[in-house]
Order: structure tokens, then C-alpha cells, then sequence
């Protein structure tokens, strides 16, 4: 298993091995390696997350979303509306 951390700590940009990445704070499921994948952005990036509620999204600014954990409210960063590997898709 793979723990995130992403109020500071570890750098998982580069980090590749396979397991469920969780929050820092409460271990809740926030995403899976399979949906991991190569960014220039300093933070690990994925195309969706492990669950439907595994985080809450508010918008902060037009085309990213703050994201929290579904759990505890942890601040993970945005998701960057179509950003991601392929057209449409999301960046978190």
C-alpha cells in the first residue's frame, strides 16, 4: 500500500508502485497506481478517484476544483478540468 502525502512530506510524482494511494491524515482510499500517471506537475497526477465519495470538490477558480478527503476534509490539491493523458479527461 501506498500512503500519499500531500500537506508536505514524501514526493510521490515518481513513485510508480503498484497499491491504493491514501490520505496522509485518516488512511482513507483516495486513488489507485492503475489510474496514476506521468505529469510535469510536482504532485503525483491520476485520472479519477478509487470511489465516488473518496474526495469532495468545490470549485476554487474556473477550471479547477479544490479537492478534500471524502473522510476527513484533508486539502489534496485540484482537479484540473480536462487535463488529464487523454481529451476529457481530468487531472487530479
Amino acid at each position: 500500500m501506498s500512503f500519499c502525502s500531500f500537506s508536505g512530506g514524501e514526493v510521490y510524482q515518481n513513485h510508480f508502485e503498484t497499491g491504493i494511494y491514501v490520505c496522509a491524515r485518516c488512511g482513507y482510499e483516495l486513488f489507485s497506481s492503475r489510474t496514476k500517471y506521468s505529469h510535469s506537475s510536482p504532485w503525483p497526477a491520476f485520472t479519477e478517484t478509487i470511489h465516488s465519495n473518496s474526495v469532495s470538490k468545490y470549485e476554487e477558480r474556473p477550471g479547477a476544483l479544490k479537492v478534500l478527503c471524502g473522510k476527513c476534509g484533508n486539502g489534496l490539491g485540484h482537479e484540473f478540468l480536462n487535463d488529464g493523458p487523454k481529451k476529457g479527461q481530468s487531472r487530479f
